[in-house]
């Protein structure tokens, strides 16, 4: 009896839940189709892989193309390049947003914050390509660079060469992506805000807490879990940087500091046609952010007791 109870209630339970089930499928077969099988190919990491012999006719090598980028000098600087972009990306990128969503929510005028807030979030929607179309027009050393020009006419300095100036393109990337990103990046920051208690902010100003120290001792608090959350997943993502973001800022003038591993993987692999190589390279940058994201999510819930799961 107590069994066809049971029985009853799965039944009913699945029949409500049936609709939400359908809806997912769609997803669920795409995910399948596009991210699982495909991953089949990871096989030819441990292949001499050509293209006309295909995977059944391609020799196994084993783990001769990890051996071969583990000992090329060519690798060791493209991963220092990737670890230097990405480490100021960390410092300045991610807690850009942070201080900007703790700034613009200080704004009291509602109307105006709006219009802030959806300027900040226009650059998001520019694609590489197009950002780094304006930057040949605003920054180019040319007559009629728009900055160089201005530079000029205010205080009579020469043309700075910002597009290929070896010092000046790890800045340059950074910033260009702050200022892509910042806004968008903003919203979990804004949406965590809104749910803080406002009897917080409230039982402060009874205190005599100023502004800035609500800021420090209120909304910052507040905003710990989703920023630990975050923080994770992208220092997962350490060993990766997208490709569109460096490849359409890259010239030959400033490759010793602008080749990464994702313009490293398609110079290698499509241009020379080293495709086991480069899926050698994929797999293990895979492996590693995977890694490094089970370890700060052990780290972080151990001495912060936050985590992602």
């Amino acid at each position: 009896m107590e069994m066809a109870g049971k029985r009853g209630t799965r039944k009913r339970y699945t029949k409500r839940q049936f609709g939400l089930y359908m809806m997912i499928a769609p997803m669920v077969v795409l995910l399948f189709l596009f991210s699982y099988i495909p991953m089949y190919g990871i096989v030819i990491a441990f292949q001499d892989y050509f293209p006309f012999t295909g995977v059944s006719g391609s020799k196994w090598v084993g783990f001769k193309h990890f051996a071969y980028f583990l000992t090329d000098d060519t690798f060791y600087y493209v991963l220092k390049n990737t670890l230097i972009i990405n480490f100021y990306d960390i410092v300045f990128g991610f807690t850009a947003p942070i201080v900007f969503a703790i700034l613009a929510n200080e704004l009291m005028h509602q109307p105006f914050k709006r219009i802030i807030q959806s300027i900040s979030y226009l650059p998001n929607f520019f694609s590489w390509v197009v950002v780094a179309g304006l930057m040949q027009l605003v920054l180019t050393s040319d007559k009629g660079g728009l900055v160089n020009d201005a530079l000029h006419w205010l205080f009579g300095i020469g043309p700075i060469s910002f597009l290929t100036d070896s010092k000046l393109f790890v800045p340059l990337v950074v910033v260009l992506d702050i200022w892509k990103s910042v806004g968008f990046s903003a919203i979990l920051y804004f949406a965590t805000i809104t749910n803080i208690p406002s009897e917080l902010y409230e039982a402060a100003s009874i205190d005599g807490a100023s502004r800035i120290r609500k800021m420090y001792h209120v909304t910052l608090p507040g905003l710990i879990p989703i920023i630990v959350l975050l923080f994770l997943l992208k220092l997962s993502t350490i060993f990766t940087i997208g490709f569109d973001r460096i490849f359409n800022l890259q010239n030959p003038m400033v490759y010793n500091v602008s080749e990464v591993i994702s313009t490293y993987v398609y110079h290698v692999g499509l241009q020379q046609a080293q495709f086991s190589l480069t899926t050698a390279i994929g797999l293990a940058q895979s492996v590693i952010g995977f890694t490094l994201l089970i370890l700060s999510n052990w780290l972080s819930k151990r001495f912060v007791g936050l985590g992602l799961y």
